[in-house]
């Protein structure tokens, strides 16, 4: 659920997804296309992360069958899975920032939980683990991807896809 914590008794409630966030262009050319919203630290809120991107990347042109909103559903489906599972801090949610930039060929999600704790690089889980695989997909799906501190708490995991 994308949740409005402004609210003057502080019970969350529901709200559209912000539309588009301006990013700073070159005279002339196409903005990128943003889009940021904030999602409940549950499986539930991962799953609708997942949605709304795909959804907004069909908004913008890429359809859901498409490479791009496949690889990008893959993308914002584990990572928000990885923030929710291992980056959850009680009574924080996560957000999701999911840019695409037609110009450069770019596409970038990314994630920002409330934990410090940078992901593990990616390796080789036991065959009979149920879990331990997915930074190897991000790794495998991505151009290239990371992790960063954000200020004042948190961290941002990031992946960028080329596109085009």
């Amino acid at each position: 659920m994308l949740t409005d914590t402004t609210s003057s008794n502080d019970i969350p409630r529901r709200r559209a997804p912000e539309r588009y966030l301006p990013v700073a262009g070159g005279a002339g050319a196409p903005e990128p296309q943003v889009f940021a919203a904030q999602f409940r630290s549950s499986p539930r809120g991962a799953r609708q992360a997942r949605h709304c991107a795909v959804r907004r990347l069909a908004e913008w042109g890429h359809p859901p069958a498409s490479d791009l909103s496949c690889t990008v559903a893959l993308l914002v489906g584990e990572l928000a899975a990885n923030a929710v599972r291992h980056g959850r801090v009680p009574g924080r949610d996560f957000a999701l920032r999911l840019t695409v930039d037609e110009p450069a060929g770019l596409a970038r999600v990314e994630v920002v939980d409330a934990s410090e704790t940078p992901p593990p690089a990616p390796g080789r889980a036991p065959v009979d683990e149920e879990s331990g695989r997915g930074l190897v997909l991000v790794d495998a799906l991505a151009t290239r991807w990371g992790c960063c501190p954000r200020e004042p708490l948190g961290k941002t995991v990031w992946a960028e896809l080329k596109i085009g």
